[in-house]
């Protein structure tokens, strides 16, 4: 496809600039947004993992404001309120970003009384990599720390032959971890619900505990936390697969957006 020279050259006035940086913004952005979908559509071999279409979607917007403003350049003023619009919303994302990634490198305490392992989807009977990232996480503490017990939270959704949190019983049950030791919480559907449900089964939520989940989402399962109750709340953070992270840093963004508005 042909584009336009960007009719912004060199001797038009400085306010010009910023019009040539918009154009040059809008197109490398929907660019990388959309070799990164194709990149994580290459990796998993599927064009429709959660989230992924977010990429091509935003990517195409910002090539088509792109080729737009190559053509039609916009009024100066519309262009400085554009700017302070897209400078602002950055803003935002980053400083929530900024927020889940100190969260990341969150490390528990020893000998805490309980762990609650949130759920994720599981396949038929069969544990997903996300869900075994948290469960191995959770292992490692629990064989350090054999007096802590664990609640494994997670109701049976669409596609699972089986409850989230009957799948996890098992995979510990697997892999040494004593029956006395495991608490089934199978009857929540989000986060929120894993972390309440799994209050009520503690009833004394001024013992320390810890909440294990993946990195990108503990910054909001500790928040949600707080918002349930817990007053000596820690956590435990498993691993992700890198290649996904920034979309699951970005998906988490507008769950914690969620999270400030609805409190769940």
């Amino acid at each position: 496809m042909m584009i336009a020279n960007p009719p912004f050259s060199a001797d038009l006035p400085a306010g010009h600039a910023l019009q040539r940086a918009l154009w040059a913004y809008f197109l490398l952005t929907g660019s990388l947004c959309l070799i990164y979908y194709l990149a994580m559509w290459f990796y998993s071999k599927k064009w429709n993992s959660t989230f992924v279409l977010f990429w091509p979607a935003l990517g195409g917007a910002h090539l088509i404001l792109g080729i737009l403003l190559s053509f039609c350049p916009l009024p100066i003023i519309v262009t400085r309120v554009l700017c302070g619009i897209l400078i602002g919303s950055w803003a935002v994302f980053l400083g929530v970003e900024v927020q889940i990634c100190i969260a990341m490198k969150k490390k528990a305490e020893r000998h805490l009384a309980y762990l609650i392992i949130l759920g994720a989807q599981v396949r038929g009977t069969r544990i997903t990599s996300s869900l075994k990232k948290r469960l191995d996480a959770a292992l490692r503490y629990l064989e350090e720390n054999p007096e802590t017990r664990v609640i494994v939270a997670g109701g049976q959704g669409r596609g699972e032959d089986i409850s989230e949190a009957a799948a996890m019983a098992g995979y510990l049950r697997e892999h040494g971890i004593e029956e006395t030791r495991i608490y089934l919480e199978d009857a929540s559907t989000t986060t929120w619900e894993n972390l309440k449900f799994s209050a009520e089964m503690i009833k004394d939520l001024s013992k320390p505990l810890a909440v294990v989940t993946n990195d990108f989402h503990l910054y909001r399962a500790m928040k949600i936390g707080k918002q349930v109750g817990y007053q000596n709340l820690q956590g435990i953070p498993a691993s992700s697969n890198s290649l996904f992270q920034v979309n699951y840093l970005v998906r988490e963004f507008f769950g914690v957006l969620k999270f400030l508005v609805f409190k769940r």
